[in-house]
């Protein structure tokens, strides 16, 4: 099956818009983490993907190493993570979000659920029907 080109164009294209109109209005309950966007999106990282060396954490975030490095750094001195030593190669610093790390981002991520449920709550059952597909579509697509 051959996707229409000139379709797949404008769906990505509204997409697109969509998605950073849908962040930016969520983005106002980031406050209550009291975390910057980078803070937040590394913190976020570890959360939900467990530990990562420095080296991977910088790849992931497409920053260079002495820019993770102080993000690292920052997190660390607020406790919300923590650098170990790897078990199988002592060469490799391990980040790992601490147990207050995860109750932060955890907590920021649930206000920006309710914030996208609220914009939600008029929603027809067809249109939420519709979203939902819309949305395991993309995360399916998202890992391959």
């Amino acid at each position: 099956m051959v996707n229409d080109l000139g379709n797949q164009y404008e769906t990505a294209d509204l997409l697109h818009s969509a998605a950073v109109r849908l962040l930016r209005r969520v983005r106002v309950v980031d406050a209550g983490m009291d975390l910057d966007g980078p803070r937040a999106s590394l913190l976020s990282v570890l959360t939900f993907g467990g530990p990562q060396p420095v080296t991977r954490l910088a790849e992931i975030e497409q920053v260079s190493p002495p820019a993770i490095t102080k993000l690292v750094t920052a997190l660390e001195a607020e406790g919300l993570v923590v650098r170990e030593r790897s078990a199988t190669d002592r060469r490799v610093v391990l980040v790992t979000a601490t147990a207050a790390g995860r109750q932060r981002l955890e907590r920021g991520r649930a206000a920006r659920v309710r914030a996208v449920a609220a914009l939600l709550a008029d929603a027809s059952p067809e249109d939420l029907s519709a979203l939902r597909h819309a949305a395991e579509i993309l995360a399916r697509l998202l890992t391959l």
